[in-house]
């Protein structure tokens, strides 16, 4: 395949798993009730962190894998294997300690248990047709979940329990999984099975993990965890508000993945810094629109997107729009570090990760869920300035052999 056409396949394929997602949350929005898709979303929340860390330990290290040849095709048939196996196991402690607890939402997370291993299998297989240069039958096999979700979800009417939604949004994907599965193996037949690489100390994943966990799921946890010690409407109005922004995602996904690549081509380094800075400004003010787009809707428009959710989320867009913002600009720094020295990107993303739950915990004891969004904000604003802060630094210090290190040479995570 054409390099252009590759580009092309992997972030069309980007977008409609993002829109997947924006749509399955749109749809459970309006099928249920403020306190059902509350319920729904610190489920739903749960899965976001599980698929981060599988793709983090598995997806990632995959795709570093070059050529062609029976070790690539090999590594990525275990991949799938380790994940589909992996996810059987903590699905089904899942499944068994929530069987034992009453409640809507421990039902809810019963039935992520068991379609665990389809959604993160089918997640992993993407990864695996990315590595094998196939990115069209990563975007076809997407294509079919998003045929197959809305079909299930459409037929539902409003009152439907979270349980049930989550076993339509997760056996929807067993299509997709079959027939990826399919072609994964005649892509792949013959070469060996090697799960035990992936669970030795040197693997790539443990340190893609770490940083996923200091970078992403903090955040998340820390509002699934205010939800369930405060007010459990804190969830399903923050997942709303972000689900609206869910276009955003898709753009600093892309930069993130294709940015390096297309920035390393400039070949000084200035110029480099400079046109990330001039990224940075594009995705900031594309943010700030996007965010005076939602705010100008009318009341209507938006209930027919988040249903009973909308007022609340609604109340939110100046905060998630600042925030959204503030992410771009940190977005575009860490970027413009990974090429000066790719070794500084961690310690970041610990301290400000840990900085933003403590004002998303801080704004939410002052002005509730408005105040946790707002803290949002300046935890993302807090990261921004220390990455480009850290840009200058590099630059003022100019070349040398301590920024002479590649991101395929950091040592892995203990």
């Amino acid at each position: 395949m054409r390099a252009r056409t590759a580009v092309l396949c992997s972030v069309a394929d980007q977008g409609v798993a993002a829109l997947t997602n924006i749509l399955v949350l749109l749809a459970a929005a309006r099928l249920s009730t403020l306190a059902d898709f509350a319920r729904f979303s610190a489920v739903y929340l749960v899965f976001t962190v599980l698929l981060g860390v599988s793709g983090a330990y598995t997806g990632q290290p995959l795709v570093l894998k070059r050529g062609g040849g029976a070790e690539t095709r090999g590594a990525c048939r275990s991949a799938v294997a380790f994940t589909v196996s992996a996810a059987a196991v903590l699905g089904t402690l899942l499944a068994a300690v929530c069987f034992l607890i009453p409640g809507d939402t421990a039902r809810a997370l019963l039935m992520l248990g068991l379609v665990l291993p389809v959604v993160l299998g089918q997640d992993a297989v993407r990864y695996a047709f990315s590595t094998l240069q196939q990115p069209h039958l990563a975007l076809f096999s997407d294509l079919l979940r998003l045929a197959c979700v809305l079909g299930a979800l459409g037929t539902q009417a409003y009152g439907v329990s979270p349980a049930r939604l989550i076993a339509l949004w997760g056996l929807s994907a067993l299509p997709a999984l079959l027939l990826s599965a399919a072609l994964l193996h005649r892509a792949t037949a013959g070469t060996p099975l090697l799960l035990r690489p992936l669970l030795r100390r040197g693997h790539l994943g443990r340190r893609f993990t770490v940083e996923f966990g200091v970078g992403n799921a903090t955040s998340q946890l820390s509002v699934l965890g205010l939800g369930a010690v405060g007010n459990p409407l804190l969830v399903g109005a923050l997942r709303g508000a972000t689900t609206l922004f869910g276009p955003l995602n898709v753009l600093f996904t892309s930069a993130t993945s294709f940015g390096p690549p297309l920035l390393g081509r400039i070949a000084d380094e200035r110029s480099r810094v400079r046109a990330t800075a001039a990224l940075a400004a594009v995705l900031a003010t594309t943010a700030g629109l996007w965010a005076t787009v939602l705010a100008l809707l009318p009341d209507r428009a938006g209930r027919q997107l988040l249903g009973d959710t909308w007022p609340v989320a609604a109340a939110l867009l100046p905060a998630t729009g600042s925030q959204y913002a503030a992410m771009a600009v940190s977005t575009c720094g860490l970027l413009a570090l990974r090429m000066l020295d790719p070794r500084t990107t961690l310690a970041i993303q610990v301290v400000f990760s840990l900085t933003a739950v403590a004002l998303l915990a801080g704004g939410y004891a002052v002005g509730g869920v408005l105040g946790a969004a707002w803290g949002l904000f300046l935890g993302s604003l807090c990261k921004a300035a220390a990455t480009w802060i850290r840009v200058a630094r590099l630059r003022r210090r100019g070349p040398g052999p301590e920024r002479a290190v590649s991101a395929d040479a950091l040592p892995a995570a203990p």
